[in-house]
């Protein structure tokens, strides 16, 4: 498993990642279910997201934010519990 991804526990939880405007276009789909080991980490969801998609989403994933259970999250050392629902979020232009 990818840096930052241990926890303190041997389970594995899934949730639904949903990905918006560039990371959708970058990911090629609009949510999937994604498998984590328990206590992974910002970082580590985000590499292991990135490792899923072949990197194609790497640099879009450098600016988004992430929506954990409606929470924002930034930290890459964060660890994430178990959300239900992860939102990449890239930033948005207009007003």
């Amino acid at each position: 498993m990818a840096a930052g991804t241990a926890g303190t526990g041997t389970g594995v939880h899934t949730l639904t990642v949903r990905y918006f405007a560039a990371a959708h276009e970058a990911a090629g789909v609009g949510e999937e279910r994604v498998d984590v080991p328990d206590g992974v980490t910002v970082g580590g969801l985000l590499d292991a997201l990135a490792a899923r998609h072949d990197g194609r989403l790497r640099d879009v994933l450098a600016v988004c934010a992430l929506l954990v259970d409606g929470t924002l999250h930034r930290d890459r050392d964060e660890p994430l519990g178990s959300p239900q629902v992860v939102d990449v979020l890239p930033p948005f232009a207009g007003g």
